[in-house]
């Protein structure tokens, strides 16, 4: 069975070892350390690290503050609160000026749980992607979510990145990491499933069950939203003349319309979307919520096979 990780652990633990490579990093936090794992850098490096209480909006600003003097700045909190409460900020002071502020938010989309509506961020990578400068990444596993971090700090300008809040199983065989290229997971001429995040894990299940119904899909993990591996879409487009794209977001906005404008514009074919539909969310544990919004291995599964010539 593969091994399940909390992505927060990963990326605390990843922190640690940039804070102990580039004394220039520094982590700030919106009282959330101890969920958001910023608390292992804390603990190492006390004097790089920062807790803002619950004043998000300060926090981005003072980040911006930090990054226009030379500081590599890695900050975190709640999805719903980076990406929502704080949105003007991280236009004007971070994304509009490109600073090198790298915005590593937890506990996204419905797996969030019993926290329910208020804290179960859909619309997080609509609002980053709108955004000029911003990059985007939405690790599948724990390995990715270090790889994501690694990258992050390697390159210059802002970064979205967007982890769960469970445990996740580690996805094997997905081969290197490179920033802005999405990764082949499996071959298949009939159709092209694109997923991202905690619904890589439910699209490859969907593979496996087709496979066994004589369906061949390919399955591409689109762990870099923004920018987006175009040539990849495209390639799949016009070998499989249909791609079903997966996401625990809502479906305006996020990764089905990132692929919606690339075929749109040059190789228009039939996209389904497997997302939240116009719905917030709701308490509840995460398989339960995963039926609940039609966002299961078995609804992908569906979604091939009522739209599959």
């Amino acid at each position: 069975m593969a091994e399940q990780l909390y992505q927060r652990d990963v990326y605390g633990k990843t922190l640690v070892k940039l804070g102990s490579l580039d004394k220039n990093i520094v982590v700030l936090d919106a009282d959330l350390s101890s969920s958001t794992r910023t608390n292992l850098f804390a603990q190492q490096f006390p004097d790089r690290f920062f807790n803002f209480g619950v004043a998000e909006q300060n926090m981005m600003a003072t980040a911006a503050g930090l990054a226009s003097c030379g500081k590599t700045v890695f900050l975190s909190t709640f999805a719903v609160f980076a990406a929502g409460r704080a949105w003007d900020q991280v236009r004007v002071s971070i994304s509009y000026n490109n600073f090198n502020v790298k915005i590593v938010a937890t506990h996204a989309g419905i797996t969030v749980g019993p926290d329910g509506a208020s804290h179960q961020a859909l619309e997080d990578i609509a609002l980053m992607r709108v955004l000029a400068n911003m990059n985007i990444i939405v690790p599948a596993d724990g390995p990715q979510t270090e790889e994501a971090i690694m990258a992050a700090a390697d390159n210059p300008g802002p970064f979205y990145i967007r982890l769960g809040r469970c445990k996740v199983p580690t996805i094997e065989n997905k081969g290197e990491f490179k920033f802005g290229q999405a990764q082949l997971i499996s071959e298949g001429p009939d159709v092209t499933i694109v997923a991202c995040g905690v619904m890589v894990t439910q699209a490859l299940l969907a593979v496996k069950n087709l496979a066994a119904k004589g369906i061949q899909a390919r399955l591409i993990n689109m762990h870099t939203i923004r920018p987006l591996d175009n040539a990849i879409i495209l390639k799949a487009a016009k070998e499989t003349k249909l791609i079903i794209v997966c996401e625990e977001h809502n479906i305006i906005g996020g990764l089905a319309s990132s692929i919606d404008e690339v075929v749109a514009e040059n190789f228009p074919v039939k996209v389904i979307r497997v997302g939240v539909r116009n719905r917030f969310g709701q308490s509840g544990e995460p398989e339960e919520l995963l039926k609940e919004y039609n966002l299961s291995s078995s609804d992908i599964e569906k979604a091939v096979l009522s739209n599959i010539s």
